[in-house]
């Protein structure tokens, strides 16, 4: 008997994704596999390949055929990556839980650092944030876009269509690759915001879903990836915006880093905030960083 529908997409990740939330509440509750049914769902960012996300309507190509079937009552939750969902979420929806954060780094492949690729080297990535990291590193890099799900990123660069590619670290790792690439230390590229984190919604008024997600939260996670979260939303960042950000929680004390640069890396700025966790770090964290912004730098955020 079906006790519960989690919806997801469809790639490998996203389904190993889906598959660690279902064994979390089977354990939490004492159900067998068969009490939750997983609901793939075709997403538009599944679908279209050969173009940024920041082209044809950013993160929430990741969302909306989810939060449609949510909202609709076709499932009971939706499991998501929490670094491709949009900072402003529907009123009606509300993330319940998030499972412990997997490892919060980028990982490099084709070389082992950054120093050692050729000089013009061809790397390929969709994603604004390690474009100017990258550039900001070794402004001679030539950055390709780079989109689909792992193994096709693999494949192509397998193929030779580039030198190199970046890939997260927990998603390498969830498809049980832990042996592909080389992890790049936060202190040389400060990862995306949520990035290692998965995330469970589910409709606003459901209060009986909402109380069999609690169960598998995970605080820590939840309290760093809102203050990532909370200095998205202050800075208004969107998919062109390239930001990093990366909390961390000891007791009740939660330090907040980020990072914001140029498209081209040339300029940038980065600090940090420390506070209780709930406090308006976020907020204090983004004043701070857009006040010492270079107007290379602030023109791409608050708006």
């Amino acid at each position: 008997m079906v006790r519960f529908r989690l919806g997801t997409r469809g790639s490998p990740l996203a389904l190993t994704q889906a598959g660690m939330v279902r064994d979390a509440l089977c354990a939490a509750h004492g159900w067998d596999a068969g009490a939750i049914e997983t609901v793939v769902i075709r997403t538009t960012g599944d679908r279209v390949q050969d173009r940024a996300l920041a082209e044809i309507g950013g993160k929430a190509l990741w969302t909306k055929e989810l939060d449609r079937a949510l909202l609709a009552g076709e499932i009971d939750a939706a499991v998501h990556s929490m670094k491709d969902v949009e900072t402003v979420r529907p009123p009606a929806i509300r993330i319940a839980a998030m499972l412990p954060r997997a490892d919060v780094r980028d990982r490099l492949i084709g070389v082992e650092t950054i120093d050692a690729l050729p000089p013009a080297a061809i790397v390929g990535t969709s994603s604004p944030r390690r474009r100017a990291q990258l550039l900001r590193h070794r402004p001679d890099l030539n950055i390709v876009l780079f989109r689909g799900n792992v193994d096709t990123r693999l494949a192509k660069l397998a193929a030779g269509e580039v030198d190199a590619t970046l890939l997260a670290a927990a998603g390498l790792d969830r498809l049980d690759r832990p042996g592909v690439g080389h992890a790049v230390p936060t202190d040389t590229m400060l990862p995306a915001p949520a990035q290692g984190a998965v995330g469970i919604e589910v409709r606003a008024d459901d209060a009986a879903a909402g109380a069999l997600l609690a169960a598998i939260d995970d605080p820590a996670t939840h309290a760093c990836v809102a203050a990532e979260r909370a200095l998205l939303a202050a800075l208004r960042a969107d998919c062109h915006s390239p930001v990093a950000a990366l909390a961390s929680l000891s007791g009740e004390m939660l330090t907040l880093r980020g990072e914001l640069l140029a498209e081209d890396g040339e300029a940038q700025v980065e600090g940090h905030v420390e506070g209780v966790a709930g406090d308006d770090l976020g907020v204090r964290l983004a004043a701070d960083l857009l006040a010492r912004a270079p107007a290379s730098v602030r023109r791409l955020f608050a708006g």
